[in-house]
């Protein structure tokens, strides 16, 4: 079983940036596609970006593209996002995602608990 646990949420002001992290543990990590997903209150959860096994590939969701960055540590068990020139609309609970085999934007087996990221205008 793969456990995820995220870290890194808060509130920041509109313009302002933050970096989430996401570790990952419990069983051998090679081959893993992780991702980043989002769901604001009353909203559905969106896929927000993901990388590949080999941190060569990377994918947005358009809402994020050029504003967040997804990479992963050189260990491969960890997986961050660096979200700047936030928006209000960016607030939501953030969660960490893996999935065995190619990036892709859904088919994701593991899910962490989540970070708040809340936003100020």
């Amino acid at each position: 079983q793969l456990q995820l646990v995220e870290s890194g949420g808060g509130l920041v002001q509109a313009g302002g940036s933050l970096r989430l992290s996401c570790a990952a543990s419990g069983r051998t990590f090679s081959s893993y596609a992780m991702a980043w997903f989002r769901q604001a209150p009353g909203k559905e959860r969106e896929f927000v970006a993901a990388i590949s096994w080999t941190g060569i590939s990377t994918y947005y969701a358009d809402s994020v593209k050029g504003r967040f960055t997804i990479s992963r540590g050189s260990a491969k068990n960890a997986v961050y996002l660096q979200m700047n020139s936030l928006k209000p609309e960016d607030t939501a609970v953030y969660y960490c995602a893996a999935r065995y085999g190619g990036v892709s934007s859904g088919g994701y087996d593991y899910w962490g608990q989540g970070t708040q990221v809340t936003v100020s205008s």
